[in-house]
């Protein structure tokens, strides 16, 4: 671990800044995100649909990537320099990030297990955990999420918060271990006095690949109760998770989140997300809360209609999902690693493109 890494775990110590002066306070106002008591793109519309109060995000999981396994490291190599570099990855990041603020995004969601550094995966022979197998967090890893929540707050965005990811959930030994791991993560944020962070209890909660059964659909609603419980000072963190490409929550979710997290991933049809959010509004015990994809792997910028498009027609956010497809370069993909971070490719561009239109923001 780099110096100014060790630097940053040793002077901000859990518990040390609660008092600390904080730029960035979200909290939700019936379906509305408001950032410091006023909502989001403010008075913005888009050809009569309604922007206010929507939270537009990017999954920017690989923000964190920290591959432990020494087998499989060297398939993250930068082609510059022919290895993989954690400190530099997080440099470039964080150098980029007020660029996409300045295009209007709001949020970016990361991951304490991240998601597949291929984008998709069948096996996951990486070991990217921030959470060791008791439920312990690990400092190195929790200074660079610590970093991406600063740089964050300074400029005014929201980070999605997930703990768990499918595939390394598996690392944690048992159902204490995951308890344990919750617990913990929420006293780090409650004790750093962060007021910028969403929660998102698990990625795809409905993945068959989970091995843990409280972290699967019947039983996840547990988790978001008791990461609600958990207080400092009487403010607690909102929280909700997300559900696979396709899927409307079910209704033990929608009773016990503060926000309903939708995925777009395998929906090519736009009308599609159209109907999963009136869908989603359905599902008994919903009642005035925000409705936000943040994962949608379908682009189509360009065109009149599409999925980002469509989740605005009814009034829901939308995130973008960019992962490097077969035979692309360096320059594609926020969830291939390695990553270039920047507005490179002409699928970023298209997306930043659109999301300026959107929300009225000049760069």
């Amino acid at each position: 671990m780099k110096f100014w890494l060790v630097a940053l775990a040793i002077l901000v110590p859990a518990g040390a800044d609660a008092q600390m002066d904080r730029k960035t306070s979200v909290t939700i106002v019936g379906d509305a995100f408001h950032l410091n008591g006023r909502p989001t793109y403010e008075g913005r519309a888009w050809k009569g649909k309604k922007v206010e109060g929507l939270l537009l995000n990017s999954r920017m999981v690989q923000a964190t990537f920290n591959d432990r396994n020494p087998e499989t490291q060297k398939n993250w190599a930068y082609p510059d320099t022919g290895r993989w570099d954690p400190d530099r990855n997080l440099r470039e990041f964080l150098a980029a990030m007020p660029e996409w603020r300045q295009q209007g995004l709001l949020g970016i969601t990361l991951n304490l297990q991240g998601g597949s550094p291929q984008g998709y995966s069948k096996l996951q022979p990486w070991h990217n955990s921030a959470i060791d197998e008791n439920g312990d967090l690990r400092p190195d890893d929790m200074a660079r999420v610590r970093a991406v929540i600063d740089k964050a707050d300074d400029l005014g965005m929201v980070v999605i918060l997930g703990i768990f990811y499918f595939g390394q959930d598996e690392r944690l030994k048992d159902e204490q271990a995951v308890i344990r791991a919750v617990d913990r993560t929420v006293d780090w944020l409650l004790d750093a006095g962060v007021t910028n962070v969403l929660v998102e209890v698990n990625n795809e909660c409905n993945v068959k690949k989970y091995d843990h059964a409280i972290l699967k659909p019947d039983r996840v609603h547990e988790l978001i109760d008791r990461v609600m419980k958990r207080e400092r000072n009487g403010r607690r963190l909102l929280v909700g998770t997300s559900y696979g490409g396709g899927t409307v929550p079910g209704e033990n979710v929608v009773r016990s989140s503060d926000f309903l997290l939708l995925h777009g991933n395998g929906v090519s049809n736009p009308a599609r997300i159209s109907e999963m959010v009136r869908e989603t509004r359905a599902v008994p015990g919903y009642r005035p809360m925000p409705i936000l994809f943040n994962e949608d792997d379908h682009f189509d910028f360009e065109r009149p209609t599409n999925n980002f498009v469509a989740a605005l027609s009814e009034y829901a956010g939308w995130g973008y999902f960019d992962f490097r497809m077969d035979g692309e370069g360096f320059d594609e993909g926020y969830q291939s690693v390695p990553v270039n971070w920047g507005i490179s490719s002409p699928r970023k561009k298209g997306f930043f493109k659109l999301l300026n239109e959107v929300t009225g923001s000049t760069p």
